[in-house]
């Protein structure tokens, strides 16, 4: 895989890094925004937007889990997840409660309507998979790649990157 020499001073021969298309976060952002387009349309039917829709993915994959736990799952803070859990509650799909043994720990567990909401939702990946136009294994490769970025990301070192120069 070829990598940019971006060591400061380095004529790279390459004028236009600073071009809005030749940005990696713009891709995204801009992939992200359509996806978000996408996935409003086809969570509509359910009344979930799409942070909400990741919420009932964590539940009914794990049930019930500390909120700490949901947030880790997301990459949420809980000052982003309280909101969505909240509202969740208040549409009957999720119950909170605090924990016996630890009055500071909340879970948080779908309901008989937040389960029944799963096999409404089953339909969704399919008309995301379609609304890419990408099959199956190309799907996978994008998301191998997306995760593998997250992590290299994750990994970088601050310092590293501050500092024009």
């Amino acid at each position: 895989m070829a990598t940019l020499d971006t060591t400061p001073g380095t004529d790279t021969g390459h004028a236009d890094f600073l071009r809005l298309d030749h940005q990696i976060c713009f891709s995204l952002h801009a992939a992200t925004r359509a996806f978000n387009g996408v996935y409003r349309a086809a969570l509509k039917e359910l009344g979930l937007t799409y942070p909400q829709y990741l919420v009932m993915l964590v539940l009914w994959e794990h049930d019930e889990l500390p909120v700490k736990r949901i947030g880790e799952h997301l990459r949420l803070d809980s000052g982003t997840l309280s909101p969505l859990l909240k509202r969740l509650e208040a549409a009957g799909y999720v119950e909170r409660r605090r924990s016996p043994e630890d009055e500071r720990s909340v879970t948080a567990r779908p309901t008989e309507a937040g389960t029944a909401l799963r096999e409404k939702a089953l339909g969704v990946p399919k008309r995301i998979a379609a609304a890419t136009g990408l099959d199956l294994a190309e799907i996978s490769a994008l998301r191998t790649q997306l995760n593998a970025l997250a992590a290299r990301l994750d990994a970088a070192d601050p310092e590293a990157l501050g500092g024009l120069g």
